[in-house]
């Protein structure tokens, strides 16, 4: 199966000591969906452990610095205010230490294999069971293995509303991973699930709505994955992937 990398960039609302001051007065944001993505971290843990891959995720809350965005769009109307240095401080302190993780777990994996995706999971304000899978206006390999995941997403359950988009743009970690590495080696999708499922557990419980997402992206996967071919002394993989006996050894 092809490698997968998963990416949370608002995965929680933490305020570093040095920058308390700053968010005085504005816990509330801080604590609501504008500082972070309620769900989405543990969505992209439970990802990382199905797949016994590393995860990247980001550690202060996005009204601090926000990972997903570059330029001025990085800073918050709170954060906005800081000079440029206390701005670099943050990138370096941060910023770097997240994209250096995700190049280099991606790096080593690309040493073995020809392509490998990135997923970035995002929890926010969609409508009730809505599910997206977005990937890279142009990059069909993407915008194919998005078809497939969203089809797999609406079968077998009528509570997700999925659907696979092309967009215009991605996040930072993606653009830059492309970049690194070429657009025709690493495969970016965005992952937008309803908060709905997570705040509410409607239409569905988060749990069996997390295992749904989870297990058809790896039958998604699983089902991409070239069958090797093997002669009749070989013990050859059953379609449940279990070594068979050669004829005449049963």
């Amino acid at each position: 199966m092809i490698s997968v990398f998963f990416s949370c960039e608002h995965a929680t609302c933490a305020v570093p000591e040095p920058w308390r001051d700053l968010f005085r007065g504005h816990e509330e944001a801080v604590a609501s969906e504008e500082g972070w993505e309620p769900g989405a971290l543990n969505l992209a843990q439970g990802f990382a452990i199905r797949f016994r891959t590393p995860l990247s995720h980001g550690d202060v809350t996005r009204l601090l610095i926000d990972l997903e965005a570059e330029g001025d769009a990085q800073w918050s109307r709170i954060s906005s205010s800081l000079t440029d240095v206390q701005k670099g401080k943050l990138r370096d302190r941060h910023q770097r230490p997240f994209k250096d993780a995700a190049h280099h777990k991606i790096g080593e994996a690309l040493r073995r294999e020809p392509r490998v995706v990135q997923v970035i999971v995002r929890v926010e304000a969609l409508d009730e069971g809505v599910v997206r899978v977005e990937a890279l206006n142009g990059d069909d390999e993407a915008r194919n293995l998005a078809n497939r995941w969203a089809e797999r997403l609406r079968s077998g359950t009528e509570a997700i509303s999925a659907e696979a988009l092309s967009v215009p743009t991605i996040s930072s970690i993606g653009r830059s991973l492309r970049e690194t590495f070429g657009a025709d080696r690493v495969l970016v999708m965005t992952l937008r699930v309803s908060r709905s499922f997570f705040l509410e557990g409607k239409p569905m419980r988060w749990e069996k709505a997390k295992k749904h997402l989870i297990e058809s992206l790896h039958e998604t996967l699983t089902a991409l994955t070239p069958v090797p071919e093997c002669s009749s002394s070989d013990a050859c993989p059953d379609s449940a992937g279990t070594p068979s006996q050669p004829p005449g050894e049963a």
